[in-house]
């Protein structure tokens, strides 16, 4: 059996808006507006649906995207140049720093909504056998 994730509903207090910052931030395109939501697609075909609520619905969700090393570059310069709030841990504590969580880097930030979104060059379940090898590979890379 295949099962995939399709989508996933994000609210927000305004879809437009929050569409548009991820996909901004993201480097990724907002899709034409279907119903009531605003679609961002990902590369791996997942599409985040944006839907306006009250505010006082909202309640805040945690969105992690798996991104190159290129692609962080890019989405950090974004983040840095609108001025928005940074942190290297989810509850920050740790501002204008990004972690290297398993030889990776990431960061969180908040979306128009308060969502956590999160960009991290390594996935946080890899084998600690690649893990390893892949902090073995970056020190050499360093020497």
């Amino acid at each position: 059996m295949s099962v995939e994730l399709n989508h996933t509903i994000v609210h927000s207090r305004d879809n437009r808006e929050s569409a548009e910052f991820l996909a901004h931030i993201l480097g990724l395109e907002v899709g034409a507006e279907w119903g009531p939501f605003v679609p961002v697609d990902t590369s791996n075909k997942v599409t985040l649906d944006f839907a306006t609520l009250p505010a006082e619905s909202i309640v805040m969700q945690h969105y992690a995207f798996l991104v190159s090393d290129a692609e962080f570059d890019a989405a950090f310069d974004r983040i840095e140049r609108a001025g928005i709030t940074y942190f290297a841990d989810p509850h920050g504590r740790q501002p204008g720093e990004i972690n290297h969580h398993h030889g990776g880097r990431g960061l969180y930030f908040l979306d128009p909504s308060g969502h956590g979104m999160e960009i991290i060059t390594t996935p946080y379940a890899v084998p600690a056998q690649q893990t390893q090898q892949t902090q073995q590979t970056q020190q050499t890379q360093q020497q």
